[in-house]
């Protein structure tokens, strides 16, 4: 992967970095990446992402070896805020919201996009709507629930291989995507990669996302932890007062650093 060279300012929460990006940054940086002849890897970080990157050193040293990273939970938004950041809405986005926008610049700029995600059948209809708005799109995929290594695995490379798609979308959800990507990256015939978590799943309706006045409130997280409880809640109840008892350890940390100055 190669390390980031953007002109986007760049905020650090526990030593993993993100860029100050808007929607239309992020799309646009896609479309360029994915006409030259490199690998470029573009993540993104909530706060499931920042507590993989505090607790795991390879998933770190993955989002920070990113070409390009973007904010996809207000959570890691306020956490920058609360360590002096200015940092605004329109610097979070998540994959649902521009999807469609980015399969349109995918047609309009003849560039193919391959999905690898979901159960069996999500891909299929993801595809079916976005045909339906960009009939020219070259789109091409299959289901995520593939055993990752061996026989199984090799067939889904291949299958990628023969497309060689300009844009490659990836959904098994964090860290599993980003573990695959990085044990596979070299055989993977593609030039950007896109590690997406269940975008698929709700683009199609097929996980309930929430209504829309809680996912553009930061209400997300609620929505999808009323919906699948069992599932979720170490995630959500766990997982987010840790990711906050972490900035006021850091933040405790840089006011003390700077005491001593």
């Amino acid at each position: 992967m190669v390390l980031s060279n953007t002109l986007f300012e760049e905020i650090r929460i526990f030593g993993t970095k993100f860029h100050k990006i808007t929607v239309c940054d992020l799309l646009n940086s896609i479309v360029e990446y994915a006409k030259q002849d490199r690998k470029t890897v573009i993540g993104n970080v909530n706060t499931r992402g920042m507590n993989f990157a505090y607790d795991l050193p390879w998933y770190r040293d993955f989002i920070n070896r990113s070409e390009l990273v973007f904010c996809d939970g207000f959570g890691v938004l306020l956490g920058a805020k609360m360590l002096g950041y200015s940092v605004k809405s329109s610097h979070r986005m998540t994959c649902p919201d521009y999807i469609e926008s980015l399969v349109l610049l995918c047609e309009q700029h003849n560039l193919s996009l391959y999905l690898l995600a979901g159960k069996p059948g999500v891909v299929d209809k993801a595809m079916a709507q976005m045909k339906a708005i960009a009939p020219n799109l070259r789109v091409a995929g299959h289901h995520g629930h593939f055993a990752k290594t061996g026989p199984e695995n090799d067939a889904v490379i291949a299958d990628i291989n023969r497309f060689q798609p300009d844009v490659f979308y990836v959904g098994f959800g964090m860290p599993l995507q980003e573990r695959w990507i990085v044990d596979n990256f070299d055989r993977i015939d593609a030039r950007v990669f896109l590690p997406l978590g269940a975008c698929l799943d709700f683009y199609t309706g097929t996980v309930y996302r929430g209504p829309q006045w809680m996912t553009d409130r930061g209400l997300e997280w609620l929505s999808r932890l009323l919906v699948e409880p069992g599932r979720l809640w170490r995630r959500y109840i766990v997982g987010n007062p840790l990711f906050f008892y972490r900035i006021f350890k850091q933040r405790i940390q840089q006011r003390f650093k700077a005491l001593k100055r």
